[in-house]
């Protein structure tokens, strides 16, 4: 199975753009760390449903994980009430608009961990 890839000459949204770069740019040290674990935030921008992504890390939570060059597996958790908010407020200081789009939203926007198997 092959990955569709977009039109020639089309750019991912300008968020993709701005996280991209500040990945690339830090060589992968600024984004979405947690000391040993990663942590990722299904936002989909604030869309009504969760991301694609996301409802299939809650039905496989064993994944693969690619780190620039380090490569490891991991299980899928999402952060329990206790932890997603100061999860939230890390994440939201990384990336401010998650604020906007949790307001956009009646769903919580799920925080996900990421760790090492």
């Amino acid at each position: 199975m092959t990955t569709p890839r977009p039109a020639s000459g089309s750019r991912p949204p300008g968020w993709q753009q701005e996280h991209a770069r500040r990945y690339i740019e830090t060589g992968g040290k600024d984004g979405h760390r947690d000391g040993d674990r990663y942590v990722v935030v299904a936002s989909r921008g604030g869309a009504p449903a969760h991301p694609a992504w996301y409802e299939n890390l809650t039905a496989q939570p064993e994944i693969h994980v690619q780190v620039m060059a380090d490569r490891f597996k991991a299980r899928a958790r999402v952060a329990s009430p206790t932890e997603r908010p100061a999860l939230w407020k890390k994440m939201a200081a990384i990336w401010p608009p998650y604020d906007e789009y949790q307001a956009r939203t009646t769903r919580e926007i799920p925080v996900v961990i990421l760790e090492r198997a």
